[in-house]
């Protein structure tokens, strides 16, 4: 009988390295660029308070894994969402399950790796970084910039002093503000909220700023001028050409010619700035590749240090 080893919230979350989340999404997100992965558009079910997405993909060299995520609106608490759910580890080879990990920790990080992909491929030394936001995305994305480089000013955005006060301690080298300070301050703004509008507008921002929005499941995150005006960017074509909630709000209706692959930038094959500077956008809806890269991660990090536990199946 098969042995699928299952981790709950605290073991997957302790397995994912930052740095090797970061690495291991580069390489999907490469791979999605090149046509090499194998992944459906996401579907979902909708509920009156939300949705539940499946995510099936598989990633040569890396591995075959689905996830199922519920999407909910924080009731009474307008911007936040919570995402919760569970991911498949399959062996790619007989089909053999081989692990269940907690999606929210995997998400998260995995979500927060690919955003600051695009800061390294775009605007790789920021001078001060934004953050907006206080819950789990935006508390994933500040833990990944400290590991990153921790000397580099970051400004914890928010509605809610106290919690974005709270979030902003956890950094070495970041300050709490309004979103408006925060987003006028910066030369990268990294938006992690579940918010159905847009957070700021294009009027706040400077010429030259990188924008990276994650966020906006149920709705747009971004102002729509932000997308006229940029140069823009997205994990997987789909991002255009799905509709939502598999594809972007934002990026309806566009031209697919305008949006470039993330990962044909970090590959070498597409220009990023390209020494023209200007307001460039990554828009990011997620993808199956990069659950599967994290998941690998995580799966690794167990097997080696015997962790979790071994359930028949």
């Amino acid at each position: 009988m098969n042995q699928v080893l299952v981790l709950d919230k605290e073991q997957t979350r302790a397995g994912l390295d930052l740095l090797r989340v970061l690495d291991a999404v580069s390489v999907a997100l490469v791979a999605l660029s090149r046509g090499e992965v194998s992944a459906p558009p996401r579907i979902a079910a909708q509920a009156p308070g939300g949705l539940l997405g499946a995510m099936p993909a598989y990633v040569p060299g890396i591995g075959l894994a689905a996830k199922l995520v519920s999407v909910f609106s924080s009731p009474g608490q307008s911007g936040r969402s919570s995402h919760r759910g569970l991911v498949a580890l399959f062996d790619e080879h007989d089909g053999r399950v081989r692990a269940l990990l907690d999606a929210e920790p995997l998400t998260a990080v995995r979500t927060a790796a690919s955003a600051t992909l695009s800061m390294r491929a775009l605007l790789p030394q920021p001078s001060r970084v934004a953050v907006l936001g206080a819950g789990v995305q935006a508390t994933a994305q500040v833990a990944m910039l400290a590991a990153l480089d921790a000397t580099i000013p970051v400004v914890v955005g928010g509605r809610d002093a106290a919690r974005t006060a709270e979030l902003a301690a956890r950094h070495p080298k970041a300050e709490a503000a309004t979103i408006e300070a925060a987003v006028r301050d910066a030369d990268v703004v990294f938006c992690c909220t579940g918010a159905t509008e847009p957070l700021f507008p294009r009027a706040w921002l400077r010429e030259d700023v990188h924008v990276s929005s994650v966020g906006g499941s149920h709705g747009h995150e971004l102002d729509p001028a932000v997308v006229a005006d940029g140069t823009l960017f997205a994990e997987w074509p789909g991002a255009v050409t799905a509709a939502p909630p598999a594809g972007a709000y934002e990026l309806q209706g566009l031209d697919p010619g305008r949006v470039t692959l993330l990962g044909a930038v970090l590959d070498g094959a597409r220009p990023g700035r390209a020494g023209r500077g200007g307001l460039t956008v990554f828009k990011s809806t997620g993808h199956g590749a990069l659950d599967v890269a994290a998941a690998a991660v995580v799966h690794d990090w167990a097997r080696a240090h015997g962790v979790g536990t071994a359930v028949a199946m």
